[in-house]
């Protein structure tokens, strides 16, 4: 992985990555530390993306994890599934309380 400092990359553009080798991931970095990365598309291009969601919410969940990890509040599964069913339970009333305008619409037509 080669690193370009931002501010490089944003005077020189594509000339500040000249000197990375073709396919390797830029890291570019600004004064407080790492930033971004820049990443080649190989081949492709929906395949990629694909893995680089996945990438992205695995570092979420990992993030989460951590938070909860952290927090001072344990809830065993069943308090987990219950606080899970009060929210759908609570959406589900609020949708069927407030008039579809869509097919109201549709229906006026």
């Amino acid at each position: 992985m080669s690193q370009v400092s931002l501010r490089e990359f944003r005077t020189r553009g594509a000339k500040a990555l000249k000197a990375v080798p073709e396919g390797e991931t830029v890291l570019l970095s600004g004064q407080t530390g790492p930033v971004y990365f820049l990443i080649p598309v190989l081949g492709d291009i929906g395949l990629e993306d694909r893995e680089l969601r996945r990438a992205m919410t695995k570092a979420s969940l990992r993030k989460n994890w951590r938070l909860a990890d952290a927090s001072k509040v344990k809830l065993s599964e069943e308090e987990i599934d219950r606080e899970i069913d009060q929210v759908r339970t609570s959406r589900q009333r609020n949708i069927t309380r407030q008039p579809n305008t869509t097919r109201q619409r549709k229906r006026a037509k």
